[in-house]
This record gives structure tokens, C-alpha cells and sequence, in this order.
């Protein structure tokens, strides 16, 4: 008998035979029946049994066989009754918290502590089910923009960005880093492809242990060639959250619903602000070289209030406190061509135009003494023709407790690593 998903039950015909495969969500033994709520990755489905049946303990997987019964009460208005329940593992161990509750009462450490568990709850799994449908919009936009998507290397011979710290491994005997980033690489194919994308995990060894930040999460990285200043990497970026917004509320539904989340509108053109700007916005000193979490809440309520949106773009920050391969402004070189997207008064997004000559990159090294050797072979690649190109980097997880509102980053990763956690 092939499979029923609880999604599918409410499509079966009365009286035909079905099969459920999942876990057992929830017993109640009445004084007449027993009911088994059984849980899949479709949902919930009702299976009705003779009162004292021995039905196997919550979280057991089972394998449920029986007859399609219309029943307007029941999840989908159908359930399945002259059920027979088989056990497909040994009876499960009680879970730390009830998983068949509305919510898990439960704290944050308890939750982590037992990750593999508390994600089989219907709210926490649809946190990661916007996650999915969000990587799926991100693919498909780019995809459909003449992107190509790529994969880099997670050991690399030395730090993206200068003075920031690393995760230092024994690579056979010589060191090596944990990547930071795939920066130098997808510049490096720019010069192949064009127009590049990835998917995939980057390593911060920063001792910041705050609501927003991970030693590790999952960077969504892209990188065009041919582009004329940042503002034409700015445009992909709100094609590509726009992108994303679609299929969260496409591919999501659900997930949106369950956890009241409202969609953000991405604007036809994001608003943008320099950061001498946002300075003043923010009530910052005019000589402040970046933006603090308190002000880049200021300015998020500015861009609520001036432009009824939930995201905004600050840019010019100063050259010397970006990224060495950051490109300046050539009319005003103190400022460079970078930026940061806010996305409701928090940073979701860092990019910029890059250098491209090789030249350029010789003497931003020597100016501000970082020894070239390290960054030999990423620069080598700038003698042979790399067009004017830019980029920027979206941390999917805080993308996630953006949508969510969520008080902490690690309420919506899966297996958080940080300061203090490397297990589940």
C-alpha cells in the first residue's frame, strides 16, 4: 500500500484504506475510544482506536493502517479509524517537553541542549521551513538572472579580512584557516562566470557573545562582474530579498501563518543614506567609523517613518574602516563604495564595489601594512582582466530571526555553534 501523507488524507475517498507512517504526537484515553495524533512532514492526522488499545509512547515512530472517515472535527475533516498501529522502532523515551503543546515551555539552553527533539515541533520546524523557503528564492532569483552557483573552499592559507579572527587548523602538518568567507574566491571566478553565487557556512572565531552572533552560520554570497559603482549591486540585492520574500509566502504559506510572521515589502527601490547621514540620524558623533547596534536601530525607525519601509540602505562608510578590497569613492576617496542593508534596524547585509587592478590592490596592502605574502595568490588573479565588479553577503540565519522576531539568533539555527556550544 503506498504511503499517505497527513497533507493528502483530507483528498482520500471515504472508506478507502490508507496508510500513515510518523510519530505518535499525542495519546488521549478516554473512557470509550483512544485518540493517537499522528505528526509527519505534512502534519497532523487523527487515528481513532477501541478504548484501551496499547498505543506505543509519544515521539515512537509507527506505521498506522485503516479506513478514511469523513469527520468535520478532526484535522482536514478526515480521520482514519479500524486503525491498526504498529511500532517501527522501540517505544520512545519522554521527551524534556511536550512536544504536542502549542508552544514549547521550555528555556532557550533546553532547547539547544536537545535540538534534535525540540525541532520536531510544528512552530519550531516551520522557523526552518522559511530557512528552506528562503535559500529557494534566493537560487531561483539568481538563477534566472544569469548567476551561476558555486562552491569554495572551507580551508583556506589566510583571513578574508585582515585583524579579524580566524579558526586556525592543522592542514597535514602546516596551518591553514577556516574560511570567513568565500570573498577572495568569488571575486576570482567573476573572472570566469561573470556573475556567481554560494550557499554555504563561514566561520567567525570573534568573541562576540551576543543575541546576533554565530561562529558559524550560513552566508548567502553573491559577486557580479561588469558593474558600473555599488548602486548596480544594491539593484541585484533588492531583486534578490525580493526574490526571497516570493517564496517564503509561496513555498511557506504555512510556516507564515503558524508563526504570524509579516513579510516584509521590498520597495521598488530601496532607500538609501550615506553615513554621514546616518550618523546624524542616529545622533552619533560626526567621527564615529561604523554604526552600533543602538543606532542602527535609530535609523531603522527613520526609514519606517520617512519611507514606510522595513529596509534601508546606508552607504559611503569609510574607506579605511572597510574591507581592504573595498573600492573608494573615486571623488572623495575617504568614503568608499561600500554598504550595509538594515532590515528592521538590524544589519542583514554588508557589500561593495571591489578593486579590480591589480595595482590598486599592490598599494591598498602597502598602505596599510598588511604583509602581501598571505594574499599572494588571491591578488595574482587581478593581472589577468578582472572587470569592475561587487557584491554582498546575507547571514541566513539572521535573515530568519529578522522574519521571526526572534529575541536570538540560535532560536532559529539548527545546531548553533558560539562561544560556548559545540554540541548537538
Amino acid at each position: 500500500m503506498r504511503r499517505t501523507l497527513t497533507s493528502e488524507l483530507p483528498a482520500a475517498t471515504a472508506g478507502e484504506q490508507v496508510l500513515l507512517q510518523g510519530w505518535v504526537h499525542r495519546r488521549r484515553e478516554l473512557a470509550k475510544v483512544t485518540f493517537l495524533v499522528v505528526r509527519d512532514r505534512g502534519g497532523l492526522a487523527q487515528v481513532v482506536l477501541p478504548a484501551g488499545t496499547p498505543v506505543p509512547p509519544e515521539e515512537t515512530t509507527v506505521s498506522v493502517t485503516g479506513t478514511a472517515t469523513p469527520n468535520a472535527q478532526a484535522p482536514g475533516g478526515v480521520e482514519v479509524t479500524d486503525a491498526t498501529v504498529t511500532p517501527l522502532t522501540e517505544p520512545a523515551q519522554t521527551p524534556p517537553f511536550e512536544l504536542w503543546r502549542p508552544s514549547l515551555n521550555a528555556s532557550l539552553p533546553v532547547l539547544l541542549d536537545h535540538a534534535p527533539v525540540s525541532w520536531r515541533h510544528p512552530a519550531q520546524r516551520a522557523k526552518w521551513e522559511l530557512a528552506a523557503a528562503s535559500l529557494r528564492g534566493f537560487r531561483a532569483t539568481l538563477d534566472a538572472d544569469g548567476f551561476t552557483e558555486i562552491q569554495t573552499p572551507k580551508f583556506v592559507e589566510s583571513a578574508t579580512e585582515s585583524g579579524a579572527n580566524v579558526f586556525a587548523v592543522d592542514y597535514f602538518g602546516g596551518p591553514a584557516y577556516l574560511a570567513q568567507s568565500p570573498q577572495f574566491y568569488k571575486q576570482q571566478l567573476v573572472g570566469v562566470f561573470e556573475r556567481v553565487y554560494e550557499v554555504g557556512p563561514v566561520f567567525r572565531a570573534e568573541p562576540h557573545d551576543t543575541v546576533r552572533h554565530l561562529a558559524e552560520y550560513v552566508s548567502l554570497d553573491v559577486e557580479l562582474g561588469f558593474v558600473r559603482d555599488h548602486r548596480d549591486v544594491v539593484a541585484v540585492l533588492r531583486d534578490t530579498l525580493a526574490g526571497m520574500v516570493r517564496a517564503v509566502a509561496t513555498h511557506a504559506a504555512e510556516a507564515v501563518s503558524l508563526l504570524d510572521v509579516e513579510l516584509p515589502v521590498v520597495p521598488e527601490e530601496l532607500p538609501v543614506v550615506h553615513f554621514r547621514q546616518a550618523l546624524e540620524i542616529a545622533g552619533a558623533p560626526a567621527d564615529e567609523p561604523d554604526l552600533a547596534p543602538a543606532h542602527e536601530r535609530a535609523i531603522g525607525e527613520w526609514a519606517r517613518r520617512e519611507h514606510g519601509s522595513d529596509l534601508v540602505v546606508v552607504e559611503g562608510y569609510p574607506t579605511t574602516h572597510r574591507a581592504f578590497y573595498s573600492h573608494p569613492d573615486p571623488e572623495d576617496p575617504h568614503w568608499s563604495r561600500s554598504f550595509d542593508l538594515l532590515f528592521r534596524g538590524v544589519e542583514l547585509v554588508s557589500g561593495a564595489q571591489r578593486l579590480h587592478r591589480y595595482e590598486d590592490y599592490v598599494a591598498t596592502l602597502a598602505a596599510r601594512g598588511y604583509d602581501p605574502e598571505p594574499y599572494a595568490s588571491y591578488v595574482e588573479a587581478f593581472r589577468y582582466g578582472v572587470p569592475p565588479h561587487g557584491g554582498f553577503a546575507i547571514g541566513l540565519e539572521r535573515w530568519v530571526s529578522r522574519l521571526t522576531g526572534a529575541a536570538n539568533v540560535r532560536e532559529v539555527t539548527l545546531f548553533p555553534r558560539d562561544l560556548h556550544r559545540l554540541t548537538p
